[in-house]
């Protein structure tokens, strides 16, 4: 009976002896071939490819060449990229991507037909750049009007299939409405919103608002694990809020954690404060059931915003950091940046930070150059349009970690101390030299600088010294101020207009006379530049100049339209003063004494 058993055994195992055994040599023949496919792309192991056709004769070039073989295998090896959320703008589709993109000019943007998703066209890409440090921004075309706007992503010359990149979120934002940024600040998070329609310039009150935290999108009908917090200000577009304490106790826990801002309803408002944190959860307990019929009513915005804790931005002790440094946001001025950034340093900023508003005139390259010669320049993508308010908010928490006083001022407006020009004192480092006399000011935390507006100055053509040295006429009467700001003594609504922020109560702001101080805004140059500004205004409240708004604003220039034409004589226009001291104080500082040559132009031979 036991020898039975034994040899009924010996007959139900042994079909699966064979099995496992067929197994184990397939999976040893995948592993040979494998090494050998990369045994032939190896650099060590060069092999001609012409023996492998021997009736073909090629003397100098094969026709597999080893690094065709090379990239074939990895081209195999692609998987398709994951799209995590897209955005609507008026010229472009955003795309945000959770993998970090090495070969840009190799990706396509796909779009399907809206009734049939077979039918696809695919289109190159705009520009691709890496995105807070952990994803990157994809810009592609608008769709044609029958297609789809849920664009996916494909590599060109691969096989892959596109859909794969659209399966775990095929969602379109508007940009009408959305949170797009978030940031920690202490023990707050603040939140950056387009569309809550806040008073421009004023505080607002922060009880309208929470903050959601969560792992999920807020609009998916499974929400996952939230957290609710209670906003503590509110201001044009940032909202902050308290941190919901496993944050708070473990920054490290919320990495890539996804933010947005509630709506509170009228009910909350009025009646009812909100507990520091509100949890939901997947369960159908009695208290989940009663906080979701407690805010039925609250709105959550759609979200693209996540927090990062970024050790990069952690604070450095007061006597680490610089004394004096400049922050911008930009859309297509690469050119201009050489002289601004190399005069200024003379003058004593030691670091740049450059907010990037979706440029494609090569401005990483010309970054790229400034941070090799060691100018200390790092580009921030920004890829929000007219958000230029928030921007500087962003911009002032992220340089706060390393400067005493920051400046806000934009590429074509140059500081210039006349006072010391006409007395023949040394120039060098005098920027820094004033703002460090008040680093320790219990009452100073902005100094403010008139600014004087520079016309074309008979010019028709950019001039080839710079602007400084080009633009010698200018409008009688100074228009608006620029500032200066200590970046840990700002209001934490972070509000600014622009021109200055405002400040924490017990401090005030200086203006510095004109005769010691003044900014040289270049703003009316030759028509060839100047006309960009009718395609892009930066600021968040400027209305762009194509649109029938607003005409009588100074940020217009006098007797334009709304389009891009040449008024006549227009190199004469916006003279009223000769004024040739920043000219003089340039060449008499920084000219070489041989050549004659500026630093900037030196970089462009």
């Amino acid at each position: 009976m036991e020898s039975e058993q034994r040899l009924k055994r010996k007959r139900i195992y042994r079909p699966y002896s064979r099995a496992q055994f067929l197994s184990r040599r397939s999976l040893i023949l995948c592993l040979s071939f494998f090494v050998f496919l990369m045994f032939l792309s190896s650099e060590r192991f060069p092999i001609r490819t012409v023996s492998f056709h021997p009736v073909v004769s090629v003397p100098s070039l094969s026709i597999l060449s080893k690094n065709s073989l090379q990239d074939s295998f990895h081209a195999k090896l692609r998987f398709p990229l994951s799209v995590e959320d897209r955005v609507l703008f008026p010229d472009h589709l955003l795309l945000l991507v959770s993998d970090k993109i090495d070969e840009a000019e190799k990706l396509d943007c796909v779009y399907h037909k809206v009734l049939n998703h077979k039918d696809v066209v695919r289109q190159r890409v705009l520009s691709v750049d890496e995105f807070d440090g952990f994803r990157s921004v994809v810009r592609c075309p608008l769709p044609a009007w029958n297609y789809a706007v849920a664009a996916g992503l494909m590599w060109r010359g691969h096989g892959v299939d596109y859909s794969l990149s659209l399966r775990s979120n095929r969602t379109v934002h508007s940009w009408d409405r959305l949170v797009y940024e978030a940031a920690f600040d202490g023990k707050t998070a603040v939140v950056f919103a387009k569309g809550l329609n806040l008073r421009p310039h004023k505080e607002s009150d922060p009880n309208r608002f929470m903050c959601q935290f969560g792992l999920k999108n807020s609009d998916e009908e499974d929400e996952g694990f939230v957290v609710l917090t209670e906003a503590i200000v509110a201001a044009q577009e940032v909202v902050r809020c308290s941190l919901p304490s496993s944050i708070r106790n473990n920054p490290d826990s919320a990495q890539g954690i996804r933010v947005t801002v509630v709506l509170a309803s009228r009910n909350d408002v009025k009646h009812v404060r909100m507990p520091s944190a509100v949890r939901f959860r997947n369960s159908r307990s009695y208290d989940y059931r009663r906080n979701r019929m407690r805010h039925k009513e609250n709105i959550a915005m759609p979200s693209v915003a996540k927090l990062y804790n970024s050790k990069s931005y952690q604070t450095k002790r007061n006597d680490e950091k610089f004394e004096l440094c400049a922050c911008t946001m930009l859309w297509n001025q690469a050119p201009a940046l050489r002289e601004w950034i190399m005069y200024h340093t003379w003058l004593g900023v030691e670091r740049w930070f450059i907010y990037d508003n979706n440029s494609d005139d090569g401005i990483q390259d010309v970054i790229e150059e400034l941070d090799f010669q060691d100018y200390n320049v790092s580009r921030h993508t920004w890829p929000w349009i007219k958000t230029q308010e928030a921007g500087f908010s962003h911009c002032a928490l992220r340089a706060r970690n390393e400067c005493k006083w920051v400046g806000f001022f934009d590429v074509d407006e140059f500081y210039y101390f006349p006072r010391h020009h006409r007395r023949g004192l040394p120039g060098q480092n005098l920027l820094r030299s004033l703002v460090a006399n008040y680093s320790s000011s219990r009452m100073i935390a902005e100094i403010r600088t008139a600014c004087h507006s520079f016309g074309p100055s008979g010019l028709s053509s950019p001039p080839l010294q710079g602007v400084t040295v080009g633009y010698t006429c200018r409008l009688q009467s100074p228009e608006r101020h620029k500032s200066i700001v200590r970046p840990d003594l700002l209001n934490e609504t972070l509000l600014n207009v622009v021109h200055h922020f405002q400040l924490k109560k017990g401090f005030r702001y200086l203006n510095v006379p004109e005769s010691s101080i003044i900014i040289n805004h270049y703003k009316y140059q030759v028509w060839e530049t100047f006309r960009a500004k009718f395609f892009r205004r930066v600021a968040t409240y400027v209305v762009d100049w194509q649109e029938n708004q607003n005409q009588g604003s100074k940020d217009r220039a006098p007797g334009l339209g709304t389009e891009a034409i040449e008024p006549p004589n227009w190199r004469k226009q916006f003279c009223e003063v000769w004024d040739t001291g920043l000219r003089d104080f340039v060449l008499a500082n920084l000219a070489d004494p041989a050549t004659g040559c500026l630093p900037w132009e030196k970089s462009l031979l």
